[in-house]
């Protein structure tokens, strides 16, 4: 098990954006969302190719900043996006993803009865600062 992932411990990177912002220029983050559902599944990057990608494919990919390379949603886990809509802030500089998952499944991470979940499943418990599990 993954403490990252499955601890209970907070351990926020702050250096990311930094640290992805050094190695891949020309990105701007995009928050995910399911349309049906409402549910933030994500928050992600893009460059222009990742973008005209996504477009010309109708699928959600993203500049992985940790490999430096094109992300293709769901390419190895099977949870696979269809890009839906795409809208543009006021100051264009990030982006929303109106998304549907292809066959209901979100986040690489699974629960304990083996299905995937969405990215956001653990909140913090503002009396410990511990991260509690909402779909175990």
């Amino acid at each position: 098990m993954s403490q990252l992932e499955e601890g209970t411990a907070l351990q926020l990177d702050f250096s990311k954006l930094a640290k992805s912002v050094a190695t891949s220029s020309g990105i701007i983050p995009v928050a995910v969302q399911n349309i049906d559902t409402k549910e933030v599944i994500l928050v992600a990057y893009v460059n222009e190719q990742a973008l005209k990608t996504a477009i010309e494919t109708r699928t959600a990919v993203f500049w992985s900043t940790s490999r430096n390379e094109l992300w293709e949603k769901g390419k190895t886990s099977g949870e696979v996006f269809d890009l839906i809509e795409v809208y543009v802030n006021c100051e264009q500089n990030s982006l929303l993803y109106k998304v549907r998952p292809r066959r209901g499944g979100i986040c690489h991470t699974k629960n304990n009865k083996g299905q995937a979940r969405n990215c956001f499943y653990r909140k913090l418990d503002f009396k410990t600062s511990e991260l509690v599990n909402t779909d175990p």
